[in-house]
């Protein structure tokens, strides 16, 4: 079994895609001859032809707009947006058209694509670089969103949108693709989306987290761990469709729980999760739900970048309040 980065893993499920149904192509700016921004669609232009790996103007909006009329005519369009900041050109034309394209044409022609988007900060990227607005999407009605933080199930997860009959907002963290290796199956597989992951189970507090925030969330998990204190990680992963039942199981057998996420906190995907945990699990809850979030600001430059991120010590100074409590 290869030992792949989750960058890896990515192009290796494209290129299982791409070989195994005809329908469908890749788009976006340099995914051709260049292997994209990060290299995700390496090798794929020459093995595939630029019929099927196609090079774009700088223009979102034409990119999935063309893509919509794609999957209108049965392609299976994969998008690649260069940074999700950059998503906003085209944002209209996923709102307007390839969310709603469905229920439009009352199920005659749904949205058959991907949108892949690198998103999150902790690489010093420049302005605009590093946004991460999946409350934006996950807000739309008829998108799904999901977010891989492993190798293994970036794979799987872009296998599973692939085959998804309606349109699949799929965000990669830019800071985890090339942080680790693990183990993937060189075959093809999917991790069904609409399924959080239990990354470690625990008795005292629930943690939540998606993309590059689980990583942190299991370091502060770790820390706790040495002072008795006994944490669940989740890895939400699939923010739309949420795995209600896995998340309101955790809570209800903690009593407590943190979510962590590093987009900025007024209306992130966190406030959704307390509130549904809250309508849930209420009579279970020990402490108030705490949140660990970006601020409400744009992303900053590379000097503030990790003051705005969520760190391990922010994450444990909030496991200590609903302790605490």
């Amino acid at each position: 079994m290869a030992q792949l980065t989750l960058i890896q893993a990515i192009n290796d499920a494209m290129r299982i895609a791409l070989e195994r149904d005809p329908s469908v192509v890749i788009l976006g700016e340099d995914v051709g001859k260049n292997g994209g921004v990060f290299r995700a669609t390496e090798g794929l232009w020459k093995r595939f032809g630029d019929d099927r790996v196609i090079d774009t103007p700088l223009a979102e909006a034409g990119i999935v707009g063309t893509a919509i009329g794609m999957a209108v005519n049965g392609l299976r369009p994969i998008v690649e947006i260069q940074f999700l900041g950059f998503s906003y050109p085209g944002f209209e034309q996923i709102v307007s058209h390839a969310a709603r394209l469905r229920t439009r044409t009352q199920g005659m022609f749904p949205a058959t694509m991907v949108i892949r988007a690198p998103y999150g900060g902790g690489i010093r990227a420049p302005e605009l670089h590093s946004d991460s607005t999946e409350a934006l999407f996950v807000h739309t009605p008829g998108l799904k969103v999901v977010v891989p933080s492993t190798p293994y199930d970036a794979k799987g997860l872009l296998l599973a949108s692939i085959s998804d009959p309606d349109p699949v907002l799929f965000l990669e963290p830019m800071k985890l693709y090339r942080s680790v290796r693990e183990e993937v199956p060189e075959t093809a597989y999917e991790v069904p989306i609409g399924q959080a992951r239990v990354v470690r189970e625990g008795e005292d507090v629930t943690l939540l987290a998606w993309g590059a925030m689980v990583p942190v969330a299991i370091a502060a998990a770790d820390e706790w761990a040495e002072k008795g204190v006994s944490c669940e990680v989740i890895d939400v992963r699939s923010l739309y469709p949420l795995d209600e039942e896995t998340l309101v199981t955790s809570v209800k057998k903690t009593g407590r729980a943190v979510i962590v996420h590093e987009a900025p906190r007024t209306a992130g995907v966190g406030a959704e999760l307390a509130a549904m945990l809250q309508e849930q699990a209420f009579l279970w809850l020990e402490a108030p739900i705490a949140r660990v979030t970006g601020y409400d600001v744009p992303v900053p430059m590379f000097a503030l970048e990790d003051a705005f991120r969520p760190d391990v010590k922010r994450v444990s100074e909030a496991v200590r309040q609903v302790i605490a409590f």
